[in-house]
């Protein structure tokens, strides 16, 4: 009988794909590489995207029962933190998501994966992005420096004990590849007023900087 591996993304716009086609989105083409994979190696690769647009980690929490804990996931892919950062004006002054809470539900998912029976997850930080000019509604920052410290909580989360997680530094690769070029940074986000989306070729660096670790933990779970 042929084994049987399922992968799950969990995450909001960023793993959606919001405004680029279908095809041209990371998580897509990622599913069908996979399915390339899954011929090499006589294995059945199952892809799901349990993933929303505009979702806090707070409401992944409320469907995770359904979305993964449900679904059998073998490796999950989670991403959140983007809607978790931003500070609306009707919330004078408070995030969607406090940083002490980001961290708490960051762990409560990864740990109600696990026991669910996950085998592996991969946490990946947030890109930078373009929103680093103008201060958010009653706050003293821009968006991308919350965003920063978003991700300063993912990585602490991710670097945690457990040896089954893994951490993909999205942020990283994009500071990498721009190398304080602002234009360059533009030139991988959807253009103004958005610049926090990435663009077609914003995704193409996503499915570079991400495929090889999903491809190798997916190889470790093979054995």
């Amino acid at each position: 009988m042929m084994k049987t591996i399922k992968l799950f993304f969990f995450g909001d716009s960023i793993c959606v794909g919001q405004h680029v086609s279908l095809h041209r989105g990371w998580v897509p083409r990622t599913s069908a590489r996979l399915s390339e994979l899954s011929k090499e190696y006589e294995v059945e690769v199952i892809v799901g995207n349990a993933s929303s647009n505009g979702r806090t980690t707070r409401q992944a929490l409320l469907q995770m029962p359904y979305e993964i804990q449900s679904q059998n996931v073998d490796l999950l892919i989670v991403q959140f933190g983007m809607n978790d950062c931003n500070y609306w004006q009707t919330d004078r002054g408070l995030p969607r998501v406090s940083p002490e809470a980001f961290k708490a539900n960051l762990k409560e998912i990864v740990n109600r994966a696990f026991n669910f029976g996950a085998k592996r997850i991969l946490l990946n930080t947030n890109h930078p992005t373009g929103l680093d000019q103008e201060l958010m509604p009653f706050t003293d920052m821009t968006y991308q420096q919350s965003n920063e410290q978003y991700n300063q909580i993912i990585r602490e989360v991710a670097e945690g004990s457990d040896s089954r997680m893994t951490l993909n530094n999205v942020e990283k690769a994009f500071k990498d590849y721009t190398k304080g070029n602002r234009k360059q940074l533009l030139d991988l986000l959807l253009p103004n007023p958005d610049l926090l989306h990435p663009s077609e070729r914003g995704h193409d660096l996503y499915f570079d900087v991400t495929y090889p670790t999903i491809k190798n933990i997916i190889l470790q779970l093979i054995v």
